[in-house]
């Protein structure tokens, strides 16, 4: 070390020539670190952009309808198969002309049906999925003293099984010989 400070010359200089070096390079190859930095930045900007239009809840009149249209379905749904059990109740000749109709439905009408609303239901589980309380990005990290508390602890009767595993072998080998 004593030989490089004599050539160029104090510590000040020799930190200036490392930065030049540095600068000449980043010409030449990308800084990968800036690069995911920049990207990261742009990430959190575009997710406070969103999460600004979806900040304040527009309950308008418009909005409490479709609301209110979207909590009908499964209401609907249940309530008219206890009416189908009704009605087959009060009038089974009716009931009957009504299923002997559904029978003439096209198999095809049916896939229809069955993916709209297994998309319907589908699409409604996974929203709320998505709405649970997720953690949040800020939380801190778990200690490595805590890590280490968490790792599974040693299993008393597989080492019992490993042991008599090994001795099974070496009886076998002892037997070969």
């Amino acid at each position: 070390m004593g030989l490089i400070s004599r050539l160029i010359g104090a510590p000040a200089a020799t930190s200036a020539l490392g930065q030049a070096v540095v600068d000449v390079a980043g010409a030449f190859t990308p800084n990968a670190t800036r690069r995911m930095e920049a990207a990261q930045a742009a990430y959190i900007a575009a997710l406070d952009e969103f999460g600004a239009e979806f900040q304040f809840v527009r309950a308008g009149p418009f909005d409490r309808f479709v609301n209110g249209l979207n909590r009908l379905p499964r209401p609907m749904l249940a309530f008219g198969t206890l009416g189908l059990f009704v009605y087959a109740m009060v009038d089974p000749e009716g009931f009957a002309r009504r299923m002997v109709g559904l029978e003439h439905v096209p198999e095809p009408l049916w896939w229809l049906l069955a993916a709209i609303v297994g998309f319907y239901f589908g699409a409604r589980e996974a929203h709320h999925f998505r709405s649970r309380a997720a953690p949040s990005p800020t939380a801190t990290p778990t200690a490595p003293a805590e890590a280490q508390e968490a790792a599974p602890r040693a299993n008393p009767a597989l080492e019992e099984w490993r042991r008599g595993r090994a001795e099974d072998r070496s009886r076998e080998q002892g037997r070969d010989r």
